[in-house]
């Protein structure tokens, strides 16, 4: 019993939900390439390494809160580094990433995040170049 009628339309359809996005990717111009964040000129490194940072930076800033707002803990020691950090957003992170829309903004909207930071925290005034 051959179901010709069926399965040539079925793998039909198929094939064309699979490919299309590979055809959206080539109609649209390629791949978008990832952001390049400004990064900060007055550091050379961050409180960890910057591919740790990259894949790891709202964990350490939610387990900071964590530390700070529940147990008053305040001091971060780097495990890449073995330097001693205060654990603040504010007078850590923007001290060197001043300029939101350049550094962070970039990436949490090519990401397609909506980061809580910014419920508690004051949005930095940007500096001018």
């Amino acid at each position: 019993m051959y179901d010709g009628k069926y399965i040539v339309p079925g793998l039909l359809i198929f094939l064309a939900v699979f490919f299309i996005p590979t055809a959206y990717t080539y109609a649209t111009g390629g791949p978008s390439q990832p952001p390049k964040p400004a990064l900060p000129a007055n550091e050379t490194q961050c409180v960890e390494s910057k591919d740790w940072m990259r894949d790891n930076h709202m964990q350490l800033l939610v387990q900071w809160r964590e530390d700070v707002v529940r147990n008053n803990d305040r001091t971060y020691t780097s495990f890449t580094y073995n330097k001693q950090y205060k654990k603040s957003l504010t007078n850590t992170c923007l001290k060197c990433h001043d300029n939101k829309q350049d550094f962070c903004d970039s990436c949490h909207t090519y990401a397609g995040v909506s980061p809580n930071c910014w419920d508690c925290h004051n949005v930095p005034k940007e500096v001018s170049s």
